[in-house]
């Protein structure tokens, strides 16, 4: 059996002997995967006769204390594994490893999730199994109501919408991976950039997501929410993947184990690439071409910890045909696939090493050290307004950056008894510290002819933050979750086209406080209350001239909702929620600042349905609606530009057996205003995707469907002032760039 540790830790003996002396009548035990050898965590352990659970930590180890008998039956149960029911007698350990199996939501015990909602990680591992994720654009489409846009030839990050946000690129969501920050401060193309693009899809292991500012742990950029993806410890088993679809579209996938056939099973190593080149549907190709190479390592150190090391890098290539005026493709000037200009495009790179060590302490709590570095480079060509400015050479801009950024995240977790009522906390430390050279705005023609530099500057930002999370467990029924967050930032920027040299700094702090209450009415029923106040920071070049107004403007929510299971194979999710913005910005990338907008409100209702209707066949369902406004501006101007008002996903998956798959999705985004008075309206559309599999034991065939119906779409849509070449006066209307038209794939992955 390969993997990870934990089949002979002696932290559990030693965690053991000092919970036996605490109370002679306890179940300790831990969870693992009995193909790999990896621990499970949030693996469900229920005693029915007592109508008491708990989850599996982080070491896949759970107990039960106080116990008054001698022997209980247990239920252990984790989605996508069969469920296992065995007998224990108090005082003693067990050992307990979990079969694959065909995901079944009977496996799904509400009541036993509390602090801070793990059931939205068990509905995401219920999607993973769901809904196919072919590509980088899918990743963030995972989460119950986001939905994502491209507009530069597939290489820059996704413009993001949730929760009545158009984010941009991820100004109000924080997104990371394996602990490491996504979103990028102060980036040369909008603040909280976040590019996921060097995420390898087939290397995720589960996402942690939530919505709203709810969470002590997460910090700046979290005011939507937040989603943390965590990539896979061990390897089932090598691969290679290859892949060929319209547009001349290519890719290889290696996923390979480095320990394979080691008698070591306390190691786990892999290495993992990813080459991808697509010209795209567009008249002028696309030439995107992009690598992504990965190494982790995942074993136990000595007796007590646990060692986490991982190295990746990621560069990537493209030209883009941008956005198209309306009109150009309406009087025939240009087809939807064309383009104005032809110079678009761009160049990415981002190199990550990452160092995780979590040890156990002889009394049973837990210690988190990890170590990242991030080496950023970015490059972008755009022209969104064509011949507005400079009627000779056009309004090309460059945007550039290189960026070094260090990171220390620090975290210790207990658990305690207080009377009849146990007390879980969490105290952390995050540190992160963004160096960034020559971040760059600058006219440009054809790329290589520098007309003028609008600006040019060095960046150092520093956040240092410190953190409290509890989680009061009242009673087996109701458990309170307070948290208290504390950041403090400092901005610093030299402006290099200043002749006075000058290095201004400017801090801010931030105070988060949250407060969570989550009560099982029953096994199946879950209701909770969330409230707390997050923020999103400014960027640093507006901070310093600015000198401090606007840093850090916070973001006040609620939301309330329960967790039912009616039925053993139906999980549904109801939320209603409000946030209040003070501050809404809005990135004005051909100008290099961030500008305010005022305050806003939003509000609404979230639904998300699972089912089960047979062995094979799933049917799952998102409903999203919001009510998004600006709270100061005069009646009727109160629109908030893309801000999404109604999405929804949803589809039908089977699972026949014999390793046969097949699945059918929709997503739909309604109309929205596209200009804050409701005059120009970016098209809603709806489209159908699919895909089938078949699954042996040393390959897999694959087909995947994109726009089925091939429709026409628009799939990101701005409200631009713009001029072409012949036109004597500007023009605002919608510009768009068109989504893909029918697309189809072929897939075959050989396993080894």
């Amino acid at each position: 059996m390969k993997s990870l540790l934990y089949s002979k830790l002696s932290f559990t003996s030693l965690f053991l002997v000092h919970s036996l002396w605490l109370s002679a009548h306890i179940i300790m035990g831990r969870v693992t995967d009995s193909t790999t050898g990896e621990v499970i965590t949030g693996a469900t352990i229920f005693i029915p006769s007592l109508n008491i659970g708990t989850t599996s930590d982080e070491l896949g180890a759970f107990v039960f204390k106080d116990l008054h008998g001698e022997s209980y039956a247990l239920t252990v149960s984790f989605i996508g594994f069969d469920t296992q029911n065995l007998q224990a007698t108090t005082s003693t350990s067990l050992d307990i490893n979990l079969k694959p199996a065909s995901l079944n939501l009977d496996e799904i015990v509400v009541s036993s999730q509390r602090e801070r909602s793990k059931t939205k990680t068990l509905l995401n591992k219920i999607d993973l199994e769901l809904r196919p994720t072919r590509s980088s654009q899918d990743v963030l489409r995972m989460i119950p109501g986001l939905f994502t846009a491209q507009h530069a030839g597939g290489g820059k990050a996704e413009q993001i919408y949730l929760r009545g946000f158009d984010i941009d690129h991820g100004t109000d969501i924080r997104v990371t991976v394996d602990g490491m920050p996504v979103n990028m401060v102060s980036h040369a193309h909008g603040q909280g950039y976040a590019d996921l693009h060097f995420l390898i899809p087939e290397l995720i292991d589960n996402v942690d997501f939530n919505k709203g500012p709810y969470y002590a742990q997460q910090g700046d950029f979290t005011t939507a929410g937040y989603a943390s993806f965590n990539t896979r410890n061990a390897l089932g088993r090598s691969s290679l993947k290859f892949e060929a679809g319209r547009f001349d579209t290519y890719r290889a996938v290696g996923l390979i184990d480095l320990l394979k056939g080691s008698t070591n099973n306390r190691h786990n190593a892999y290495f993992a690439s990813d080459l991808t080149f697509t010209n795209g549907p567009f008249e002028s190709p696309q030439h995107f071409n992009r690598i992504n190479l990965m190494g982790k390592y995942h074993g136990l150190i000595g007796t007590d910890k646990v060692l986490t090391v991982s190295l990746s890098t990621f560069s990537s290539r493209w030209e883009a045909s941008g956005q198209i005026p309306d009109r150009a493709v309406k009087s025939g000037l240009i087809g939807r696939f064309g383009s104005i200009f032809d110079n678009e495009g761009g160049n990415t790179s981002r190199t990550n090493a990452n160092i995780h060590l979590l040890k156990n302490l002889e009394n049973g709590d837990l210690l988190r050290n990890q170590f990242f570095y991030v080496r950023n480079q970015f490059q972008l060509f755009s022209n969104f307004t064509f011949f507005l400015d400079d009627p000779i050479h056009g309004d090309e801009i460059r945007q550039f950056e290189q960026r070094d950024l260090f990171g220390y995240n620090l975290s210790y977790s207990a658990e305690r008894e207080i009377g009849s009522m146990s007390l879980r906390s969490e105290a952390g430390l995050n540190i992160r510290y963004d160096k960034t050279k020559g971040t760059e705005l600058a006219r440009t023609a054809r790329r290589n002819l520098l007309i003028e530099r609008l600006a040019l500057g060095d960046i150092d930002q520093m956040n240092a933050a410190l953190y409290l999370d509890e989680v009061l467990k009242v009673n087996e029924r109701f458990s309170v979750n307070p948290g208290l967050r504390f950041d403090q930032f400092s901005f610093g920027y030299v402006n290099l086209l200043d002749s006075i040299y000058d290095h201004p700094v400017v801090f801010a702090n931030a105070v988060s406080p949250k407060l969570n209450f989550y009560y099982n009415a029953s096994q199946n029923v879950q209701v909770y209350l969330k409230s707390g106040i997050g923020f999103h920071s400014n960027d640093t070049r507006v901070v310093v001239p600015q000198n401090g107004v606007e840093i850090l403007p916070k973001a006040y929510g609620v939301d309330l909702g329960a967790f039912i299971k009616p039925f053993p194979r139906l999980l549904l999710n109801f939320a209603g929620w409000f946030l209040d913005m003070d501050q809404e910005f809005v990135y004005v990338g051909d100008a290099a600042v961030v500008e305010p907008s005022g305050k806003t409100r939003r509000y609404g209702f979230d639904f998300s349905g699972r089912y089960q209707a047979t062995d094979w066949l799933y049917l799952d369902v998102d409903l999203n609606y919001t009510m998004p406004r600006s709270r100061e501006v005069a009646e009727g101007e109160g629109y908030i530009p893309l801000a999404p008002t109604f999405t929804s996903i949803g589809g039908i998956t089977t699972k026949f057996g014999k390793g046969l798959n097949a699945s059918l999705r929709y997503r739909h985004i309604s109309d929205r205003p596209a200009n804050e008075n409701n005059t120009v309206t970016a098209l809603g559309y709806t489209l159908l995707d699919g895909g089938i599999t078949y699954t042996a034991r040393k390959f897999e065939l694959g087909l995947s469907f994109e726009n089925i119906l091939n429709m026409d779409w628009n799939e990101a849509q701005f409200d631009t002032e713009s001029r072409l070449f012949d036109e004597q006066e500007s023009v605002s209307e919608l510009h768009y760039t068109p989504g893909t038209p029918f697309f189809v794939k072929g897939s075959a992955t050989f396993f080894f």
